[in-house]
């Protein structure tokens, strides 16, 4: 059954008239994204230090956020998190994901490096991916004056979040020579193969927020053609192999679409000898998570997800 909490937002989202994403152009779809923020998510918990800043790779400048802990006062380092925001590579932003960030930052006790990487249909694929690899580097790059052991970095991100956050790590496992590899990955609800058809997709494809429509917008948006769709930095279930890629926590939700496909990967990684852990918030929808002003269950989503990083990093 799915949680009246849910059924509750879905019912206020068509009373209010909120147009479907796959509707709006990119730019209206950022903005009608940003401005609901406020009525789901909580108020945003204090952390003790917040910093925005850009790095540079490969001639494109990425903003990132960097949230301390109020730990960071009494402790020289600290293990980091490398954070994705979920929005189909074409809408959400730093802002969009800040209380979010704020509360795995405090829960678990890490750095956070929330990355404003390149979305389409601007740019294109790969672009996503390749700032998120330039941002796990530079972080470690940086780990001194971030106050972060650079032996401790997780990946993890939501949705398009989650899918850029596996590839990365595959991406990372094969770079020779250059920062290491994350220390874990944090997977929620990831979009893990592209043009699925899966049972999950069939069945919560209508409904359920996320649809079929705003699956195929978001994933038109994002690649070049249907070839991309193969390459396994679009879709991390189609890689050669998920062996020696970091731990992992992937988190799904009932009536997601999506559900199916991290079950696949949690799967595929436990296949490969890879230490995951898999849960399902059964009666939920796809993005619940950061919207916790209206569902209890999203709370509790994110401090099992700090719970799973502060077990991992804090060895």
């Amino acid at each position: 059954m799915l949680d009246p909490q849910a059924q509750a937002l879905m019912q206020l989202m068509i009373e209010k008239g909120v147009p479907p994403v796959n509707t709006l152009s990119p730019t209206e779809a950022r903005a009608s994204y940003r401005s609901r923020r406020a009525f789901t998510q909580p108020d945003a918990p204090e952390v003790f230090k917040v910093e925005d800043t850009v790095f540079s790779a490969n001639g494109v400048n990425v903003p990132v956020r960097v949230y301390h802990p109020h730990a960071a006062q009494t402790q020289k380092v600290l293990p980091g998190l490398v954070y994705l925001h979920g929005g189909g590579w074409t809408i959400g932003d730093l802002d969009t994901h800040d209380v979010l960030c704020r509360s795995l930052c405090l829960q678990a006790e890490v750095v956070v490096v929330s990355v404003d990487y390149r979305m389409g249909p601007e740019h294109k694929f790969p672009a996503a991916y390749e700032d998120t690899v330039a941002a796990f580097n530079w972080t470690v790059s940086q780990a001194a004056s971030l106050g972060i052991d650079p032996h401790r970095i997780a990946v993890g991100g939501d949705s398009a979040g989650g899918n850029l956050s596996a590839a990365a790590c595959i991406g990372l496992r094969d770079q020779k020579g250059l920062a290491g590899q994350p220390a874990f990955q944090l997977l929620i609800y990831p979009a893990t193969i592209m043009w699925q058809d899966t049972a999950s997709y069939h069945a919560n494809g209508k409904g359920y927020m996320l649809t079929k429509e705003s699956i195929a917008y978001y994933t038109e948006n994002y690649l070049r053609n249907r070839e991309d769709a193969k390459d396994w930095r679009a879709s991390p279930q189609l890689a050669d192999s998920h062996a020696g890629l970091p731990p992992a926590f992937v988190m799904t939700a009932g009536f997601d679409p999506l559900r199916d496909e991290g079950l696949m990967y949690a799967n595929a990684l436990t296949k490969a000898g890879v230490s995951s852990q898999y849960i399902c918030f059964e009666r939920q929808i796809h993005g619940f998570i950061t919207m916790g002003r209206v569902m209890q269950e999203a709370n509790t989503a994110v401090s099992l997800c700090a719970s799973a990083l502060k077990a991992n990093l804090h060895r």
